[in-house]
């Protein structure tokens, strides 16, 4: 069960995107559509599983979707730690725009396309194998969940392990950014990105770590 001492005590949340998978590399719109990492995630996964094998993590928690719980369970595993679930960590839902290339949204959906490139946070997505959700609600879903968590563990550490989208909303309310604004910052795959909880308050301690990933160094007499 979740500590509920020292419930003043900041949380520090470690929020990690997902390894890389084959609809990431081609810029194939995800959302809820299940996606397995490939083998290019699934190196990644494993570089970010060692390289936060030292850092005092109390608790894992990752979406459901598969390419998170992938990446979850690579840090998990040199821990032999457990993985939590919560599909209230998934990436936004697209409706009809899952699976396809942006190029294909744009023939196909024109003017609703038009629209979220243009940051109608209300906007109606078109219907499509699953409802689609306008980016006011996803932030609104996104956010509650990271605050419930981060509530839910005062004054532990906690690796929320998500999606591009999860790191965008945490990092607009961090930094009191407006919705409509663009996205003009990175989101990379398999980064870790730093908070604290403090008083109910979410702030950015640093943002896009990815020096893990980098290839090893090789001795010259190696």
């Amino acid at each position: 069960m979740p500590s509920n001492n020292n419930t003043n005590a900041p949380t520090t949340i470690l929020l990690i995107r997902h390894g890389e998978t084959a609809w990431n590399a081609e810029k194939r719109l995800q959302g809820h559509l299940d996606i397995a990492l490939n083998a290019e995630g699934e190196r990644q996964a494993a570089l970010l599983g060692a390289a936060l094998a030292a850092e005092p993590i109390d608790h894992i928690i990752a979406s459901d979707l598969q390419r998170a719980r992938q990446t979850a369970e690579a840090i998990a595993r040199v821990r032999g730690a457990q993985v939590g679930i919560d599909p209230a960590l998934r990436e936004r839902c697209y409706g009809g725009f899952e699976g396809l290339l942006y190029s294909e949204i744009a023939a196909r959906f024109p003017l609703a396309f038009a629209a979220w490139q243009a940051r109608d946070v209300d906007g109606v997505l078109p219907p499509g194998a699953n409802r689609g959700e306008t980016f006011r609600e996803f932030y609104e879903r996104v956010t509650a969940a990271i605050a419930r968590h981060a509530a839910a563990y005062p004054g532990k550490t906690i690796a929320l392990v998500a999606h591009g989208g999860v790191l965008e909303c945490a990092y607009r309310a961090a930094l009191g950014l407006s919705l409509e604004t663009p996205r003009d910052f990175k989101v990379l795959n398999a980064s870790v990105n730093r908070f604290v909880l403090e008083e109910g308050t979410l702030k950015l301690v640093s943002w896009g770590e990815v020096t893990h990933l980098q290839p090893a160094v090789l001795d010259d007499l190696a």
